[in-house]
C-alpha cells in the first residue's frame, strides 16, 4: 500500500518553514560565533601566559633560574588582570549561570581556582606575605579554554535539519487560473483550493489531489517506498516528492498544518528536543570537588590557624589547597577523548556529531536498519532477463529495452542500461519515442511498435502473464510487446550490499538484536530480511511508525541505534538513543544523526560500538588519572602529612599537575590504536 493514501487530509505551507529556517541558522552561528570567541580568547591567553610564566618566581625556583627587575611583580599583574578578566571572562559568566541554577560544575570550579589565585597574587604583590601564583592562573585558563574550544568544535553544532527539510520543496510553483493559464507563484502564495501545474521531474510543492493526469511519482525520500509509484487521477501526492515523466495538475489540501512534510520537520524539532543527554562525567567530577575544594581550603585555613600558624602562612596553605582542588588534567580528560575520538573515526568513515553518542554506543541492544540505500544498494539491478518469442534471444530483449530505456530517466531504466552496459551491447534505430502515462513507454523499431510495460498493462489488456516470470513483489518486472504480442520480460530488484551480510552476522555475534524498517512493501521486507537474517523486521512503515518503534523498544529497556539515508528515517535517527545516517543519504538524515557513516558502509556500524566501547574506557581512565591527583595532592598541599615532615609546596604541586596532565593527554593519544587500519 503506498504511503502517500494515509495523508489524504494533509497540506503544506512553506512559510512555516521559513520561521524554523531563520531560527536554525541563528542557533548555527550562534555557535560558530561561540567557537571563535573562545579560539580568541585562548590564543591571547597563550600570549601573554608566556612573559607570566616567565618571570614567575616558583617556574625560575622549579627550573633553576633567576630574571628579576623592578616592578616585575607589577607586569605580571597587569598582564594576569587582562588574563583573568578578559580570558577567563567565560568561566566567570559560567560562575554566574551555575550557581544561579543551582548546578555547580567545570565553570564553578575552574571560576573558583582562577579567582582565589587572582585576588590572592594580588594581595601579595601589594603587600600581603605569600607566593605569588599568577602563573598557575594563567597557564590554568590557558588550558581550560583550550579544553573547551576543542570540546565546542567536537559536540554537535545546532541541527540543520529543519533547514534541509524545507529544501525539498521547490521555491516556486505554477498556478493554474480559470483560464488554464499559469502563473509562476511562491510556495508561501499557494492556498487550499488552488490548481497546480508539475511538469516532469519538477518537485511536487505541496500535498493535493490529482485532478488531470497520470505519472510515476519519485517518493522515495519521503517515504522510504523505493519503487516509484503510479499516479492517477484522485490519487493523493505528497509535497517534496518528485514528480515522473509525466505532467500533472493537482489541487492542494486543506490544512497547511496538518501536511506530510510539516509533520516530519515537527516530529524531527520534537524528537531533538528531548533525546535524553548523558551528563558529562567530568561535569559531575568537577560539581564534587568544587564542594572539596571550600570544604578541604576553609578547613586547612582553620586548623593551621588553630595549630597557631601565622594567618599568612594559613591563608597560602588554603589557596593552595584551592588551586590544585582545579587540575588541568580534568579540564583535558574528556574533550582530548573525543577530539581523537572525531578525528580517528572521520578518517576511517565515521563522522561523529554528537559526543553522547559513543557513551550510548557502548550500551546498545537493538539496531534497526532501513533497508533502501542503507542495507541495499538503493538502485535497481537487473536479476533475469527472459525472452518469451523464439524471434528473439535474451540479450536482444535487453538490446531493446535498453535502446528504449535511454530516453527515459526513471530508475529501472538506469538498472537497464547499467545492464546492456556490462554486456557491451549496441543500441537500436528508434522513433516516435513518447510515454504512456502510468503504464510504460513505447517507441518503433524496424517499423514495429515496442512497448515497455508494467505487469497492470498486460492485465487491464487481458495478456497472458508467461508462467517462469517470477510473479515476486520483491522484484519489478517491465514486460515487452512487439505490436501486441508479449516478446519478453526483465526483473530487477534493489540490490542488497555485499557488506550488510558480514555486518548483521558481527552484530548478532555481539548479542545484539538486528531489525529492518522499512516503507517497502511486505513481500520485499520479507525477501530482504530472510536473506540476511535479521532477527525482525517491518514492513510499509511511515516516518511515525520508526519513531514508534523506537520508543516501544525504549520503553522495553532497549537502547536502541537507527541507521538510515532519507527524509522519512530523521524523525526515527533523531529519536534514537544512537542515529546513523549513511552518506549517500541525504542531507536531513546526516543532520539529524549522532554520527553519519561516509562511506555508507555498514561495516563501520561494527566498527563504531567496538570505538565507542574503548573512548569510554579512555574517558574512565583519563576521569581516574585527574581525579587521583586531586587524591594524592589535595591532602599533601592541605598539610595532612605535616607531622612527618612531608608537606606539598606549590612548586611541587605543579610538577604534579603537570605529571597529571601529560598522563591524561598520553592516554587519549593511545586511544588512535584502537580505530580500524
Amino acid at each position: 500500500m503506498s504511503s502517500s493514501h494515509q495523508h489524504s487530509q494533509e497540506n503544506h505551507d512553506h512559510s512555516k518553514h521559513e520561521g524554523h529556517d531563520h531560527e536554525d541558522h541563528d542557533h548555527h552561528e550562534h555557535h560558530a560565533q561561540m567557537i571563535e570567541d573562545f579560539k580568541k580568547r585562548f590564543w591571547i591567553s597563550i600570549i601573554l601566559t608566556i612573559p607570566i610564566m616567565v618571570l614567575a618566581p616558583m617556574i625560575q625556583e622549579l627550573l633553576g633560574y633567576e630574571l628579576r627587575f623592578q616592578y616585575d611583580r607589577y607586569v605580571q599583574f597587569a598582564l594576569s588582570t587582562i588574563v583573568f578578566f578578559y580570558c577567563g571572562f567565560p568561566f566567570l559568566k559560567g560562575l554566574k549561570d551555575e550557581i544561579a541554577d543551582r548546578s555547580p560544575g567545570m565553570m564553578t570550579l575552574i571560576a573558583l581556582a582562577i579567582s582565589v589565585a587572582y585576588f590572592y597574587s594580588s594581595a601579595v604583590v601589594f603587600g600581603l606575605e605569600g607566593k605569588i601564583f599568577f602563573w598557575e592562573l594563567a597557564s590554568l585558563i590557558a588550558i581550560m579554554l583550550l579544553g573547551h574550544w576543542i570540546e565546542m568544535k567536537s559536540i554537535m553544532g545546532a541541527s540543520g535539519a529543519v533547514e534541509e527539510l524545507a529544501r525539498l520543496l521547490p521555491s516556486t510553483a505554477l498556478k493554474l487560473d480559470k483560464n488554464g493559464d499559469t502563473h509562476e507563484v511562491k510556495i508561501s502564495e499557494l492556498e487550499a483550493g488552488d490548481l497546480v501545474l508539475v511538469k516532469p521531474g519538477e518537485k511536487i510543492p505541496a500535498d493535493g489531489i490529482i485532478e488531470k493526469g497520470k505519472s510515476d511519482i519519485n517518493e522515495s525520500m519521503i517515504t522510504g517506498e523505493s519503487k516509484p509509484v503510479s499516479k492517477k487521477e484522485g490519487d493523493e501526492v505528497i509535497g517534496g516528492s518528485v514528480n515522473g515523466s509525466s505532467s500533472i495538475q493537482f489541487k492542494i489540501k486543506e490544512d497547511s498544518e496538518g501536511s506530510y512534510l510539516n509533520k516530519v520537520v515537527e516530529m524531527v524539532k520534537s524528537a531533538q528536543e528531548t533525546k535524553s543527554k548523558t551528563q558529562n562525567l567530568a561535569n559531575k567530577a568537577a560539581a564534587w570537588l568544587f564542594y572539596i575544594a571550600l570544604f578541604s581550603g576553609f578547613t586547612t585555613l582553620g586548623v593551621w590557624l588553630w595549630q597557631g600558624k601565622e594567618f599568612d602562612y594559613a591563608l597560602e596553605r588554603m589557596v593552595t589547597v584551592m588551586i590544585i582542588a582545579c587540575p588541568h588534567a580534568l579540564g583535558l580528560a574528556m574533550p582530548l577523548v573525543v577530539a581523537i575520538s572525531t578525528s580517528v573515526s572521520a578518517k576511517n568513515g565515521l563522522l561523529i556529531r554528537n559526543r553522547t553518542a559513543f557513551e550510548n554506543s557502548r550500551k546498545i541492544t537493538t539496531i534497526i536498519f532501513d533497508k533502501t540505500g542503507t542495507l541495499t544498494k538503493g538502485n535497481f539491478v537487473v536479476n533475469q532477463i527472459k525472452s518469451t518469442s523464439d524471434e528473439f534471444k535474451d540479450d536482444e530483449i535487453l538490446k531493446i529495452a535498453a535502446s528504449l530505456e535511454k530516453e527515459s530517466e526513471h530508475p529501472i531504466a538506469t538498472g537497464i542500461l547499467t545492464k546492456h552496459e556490462e554486456k557491451e551491447l549496441d543500441f537500436e534505430e528508434i522513433s516516435d519515442f513518447e510515454n504512456l502515462t502510468g503504464e510504460g513507454i513505447q517507441a518503433k523499431i524496424n517499423g514495429k511498435s515496442i512497448k515497455i510495460v508494467s505487469p497492470g498493462y498486460l492485465e487491464e489488456n487481458n495478456i497472458e502473464l508467461p508462467k517462469d516470470a517470477k510473479n515476486e513483489k520483491a522484484e519489478t518486472i517491465v514486460y515487452l510487446l512487439q505490436d501486441k504480442d508479449l516478446i519478453g520480460y526483465i526483473s530487477l530488484a534493489d540490490e542488497i550490499r555485499d557488506e550488510s551480510f558480514e555486518a548483521v552476522k558481527k552484530l548478532k555475534e555481539n548479542g545484539l538484536k538486528v531489525i529492518m524498517a522499512t516503507g517497502d512493501n511486505e513481500e520485499v521486507a520479507k525477501s530482504v530480511s530472510k536473506e540476511l537474517g535479521l532477527d525482525d523486521y517491518y514492513a510499509e512503515v511511515l516516518p511515525e511508525d520508526k519513531q514508534k518503534i523506537i520508543e516501544d523498544l525504549q520503553n522495553k529497556g532497549e537502547i536502541v541505534a537507527m541507521t538510515g539515508d532519507g527524509v522519512n528515517d530523521a524523525p526515527a535517527l533523531a529519536k534514537a538513543d544512537v542515529g546513523i545516517a549513511v552518506g549517500s543519504g541525504t542531507d536531513v538524515a546526516a543532520e539529524t544523526a549522532d554520527i553519519i557513516l561516509v562511506n555508507s558502509n555498514p561495516m563501520d556500524i561494527v566498527y563504531l560500538l567496538e570505538f565507542g566501547k574503548s573512548t569510554y574506557q579512555k574517558m574512565m581512565q583519563n576521569l581516574f588519572w585527574a581525579a587521583g591527583y586531586n587524591i594524592v595532592a589535595i591532602p599533601m598541599a592541605a598539610g595532612a602529612l605535616a607531622f612527618a615532615g612531608i608537606i606539598l609546596s606549590p612548586a611541587v604541586g605543579a610538577g604534579l599537575m603537570s605529571l597529571s596532565t601529560i598522563i591524561v593527554a598520553l592516554n587519549a593519544q593511545l586511544l588512535k590504536r584502537k580505530m580500524k587500519n
